[in-house]
């Protein structure tokens, strides 16, 4: 009998505290269930292509020597503006004077030589008129003629390089510009038997410049001749310049296995202060939704669990949707958001007056990254909807955090609301 009661007792038990497991578990999973919540707002959406790449001048001119020797005279410096055959530097003219002067004289010796040619011939011929030299000596004294000539042509010729080599110590500007780069010293040898080495860098006009950006494959579809272009550099933070698309250029290079293709975009630099070499971040305006409404791409995504999309099909299977006649019409199946924002159907989802979840379907447009474009006649500005769920553990966390002394604010601007609420 003892034995009985036990029984009965420790089942009773097992029950009790099964149902109490139940109800609290129940009654947690209520408690703790909350929302993050987004409100749709109206503003412009932009889509842009990043990019990076550096600022130059649009025309930039190498300036070298084909002589060799030293730099006896420099006359220009880093930034200093120059006009077009305005003289830079000197390269020593010694050897080069020294050219001419053996070209000269080998020029005379050559023509002396030609005039005494010109005077043999002219005597062997009239000797061989009266027959008193033979045909052969006339023959000899013409050709010695013929060659003393093409040996005058050739002493001209070579008095004119000389002469020429002479003109290249003279290291003049090409073209107007200013002076960005110097790459010689006074008193320094430069060489330039294999190649010309370059002395001076030149750039035309720093007032326009230009930017050799690299577009990734993905991307380079989307850029246009004559896309407007904004861009920064690190040098001014907080300032943003603008610039066109000049041109894509179809020569494609490949690094880390990403083919990348260059485009040139056109910089006004009238204030002057951008300088070539600077790295641009640089945003490329694909596409432009002004004055929409749009809403956190994270709502977009969001998604209730199985129990709640069940609950809300099953209403909308109560409650067909009608046409004016009160004809029932079938529900079209409508295509998932679009995390990117380039165009579909979504889903927003909302708490109504009675904290119930509700769902809104609407259509995507572009998005800028962070932001969506959305479209739907039962979607108005202002309107709260939800962009995720927090447990409890994670609502203390962040309660923790917002009441820390290290931390203000709230996090990323999203409020978190417990439901049931409404919009």
């Amino acid at each position: 009998m003892n034995r009985k009661k036990s029984l009965i007792v420790i089942v009773l038990i097992a029950l009790v505290a099964t149902a109490a497991i139940l109800f609290y578990k129940d009654a947690f999973a209520r408690e703790t269930t909350s929302y993050r919540f987004v409100n749709v707002e109206r503003g412009d959406i932009k889509s842009t292509v990043s990019a990076t790449g550096k600022l130059s001048a649009v025309k930039t001119v190498s300036v070298g020597t084909q002589v060799s020797g030293q730099v006896s005279e420099l006359l220009v410096d880093f930034n200093d503006r120059v006009k077009k055959g305005q003289l830079l530097a000197r390269i020593d003219p010694t050897l080069a004077l020294q050219a001419v002067t053996d070209a000269q004289a080998n020029v005379e010796r050559v023509q002396a030589q030609l005039v005494e040619s010109s005077r043999q011939y002219a005597r062997n011929r009239e000797l061989a008129a009266n027959g008193l030299v033979a045909r052969s000596e006339v023959e000899s004294t013409q050709s010695s003629y013929a060659v003393s000539q093409a040996t005058l042509k050739s002493a001209r010729v070579a008095l004119q390089r000389a002469q020429q080599n002479l003109s290249y110590t003279n290291i003049y500007a090409p073209i107007d510009g200013v002076v960005v780069e110097r790459n010689v010293d006074q008193g320094q040898t430069v060489a330039a038997s294999l190649s010309a080495p370059q002395l001076f860098m030149i750039a035309n006009d720093l007032s326009q410049m230009q930017i050799l950006a690299d577009v990734s494959e993905s991307d380079i579809a989307k850029i246009k001749e004559g896309q407007p272009v904004s861009f920064s550099v690190q040098a001014l933070p907080g300032q943003t310049f603008k610039g066109t698309v000049q041109q894509v250029r179809l020569q494609s290079t490949t690094q880390e296995n990403v083919v990348n293709y260059t485009v040139v975009v056109s910089v006004p630099n009238t204030e002057k202060k951008l300088l070539p070499g600077m790295t641009a971040r640089v945003e490329f305006l694909t596409q432009n939704s002004p004055n929409v409404l749009k809403v956190a791409s994270a709502a977009l995504r969001f998604r209730p669990t199985d129990e709640q999309l069940a609950a809300l099909k099953a209403e909308r299977t109560a409650k067909p949707t009608t046409t004016s006649s009160g004809a029932a019409q079938p529900r079209t199946r409508t295509r998932s958001a679009n995390a990117s924002g380039n165009g579909g159907f979504g889903a927003l989802y909302y708490l109504d007056d009675a904290g119930k979840l509700k769902v809104a379907r609407v259509r995507t447009g572009i998005s800028d990254g962070t932001s969506t474009e959305i479209q739907a006649s039962n979607i108005k500005e202002g309107m709260r909807v939800i962009a995720g769920t927090s447990t409890a553990a994670q609502t203390a966390s962040a309660k923790t955090t917002t009441n820390s002394p290290f931390r203000s604010g709230s996090q990323g601007g999203q409020q978190q609301r417990r439901a049931p609420g409404g919009f």
